[in-house]
């Protein structure tokens, strides 16, 4: 007899535990959303991203379609940033952004800020449409992510 069968065992299903890369992508958005409400910058959406973190947790269905919005979204105004930020006129003052996190100080060019933004937006989408991230929620339950 096959134990790996999940259609012998309807029960199988919601036994599913959460995958790895998903544990790793709601440490990363608490991260995030944590730090954002520390330094008070987008408080409120900082606060709804936690609410879709423990809807998340829930295996609520909602959480999975909260997340593949959010991820989606996220992407498309990333990729955007390098045209809405352009100057051709160069009337603002623009060179390598410098950075200082304690004692490592570094310039670095605009074009690599937006690549690894973007890098980071495509994992994240990746992550949200993987089909063990699908299958961890449940989908009887309905789109009331305070249930």
């Amino acid at each position: 007899m096959d134990t790996n069968n999940t259609a012998a065992d309807p029960n199988r299903l919601s036994k599913v535990s959460m995958p790895k890369r998903l544990i790793a992508l709601l440490v990363f958005l608490l991260l995030i959303s944590v730090s954002g409400l520390i330094a008070q910058q987008g408080v409120l959406f900082c606060i709804l991203t936690l609410f879709m973190l423990v809807a998340i947790i829930g295996k609520q269905k909602a959480g999975l379609i909260m997340l593949r919005v959010y991820t989606s979204l996220q992407l498309a105004i990333v990729s955007m940033l390098p045209l809405v930020l352009y100057d051709p006129e160069n009337l603002a003052a623009s060179g390598p952004s410098s950075f200082a996190i304690g004692s490592f100080k570094a310039n670095v060019p605009d074009w690599i800020i937006f690549s690894i933004l973007i890098l980071l937006a495509i994992i994240q989408v990746w992550i949200a449409f993987t089909r063990k991230v699908g299958q961890y929620f449940n989908r009887e339950v309905n789109l009331n992510i305070m249930r």
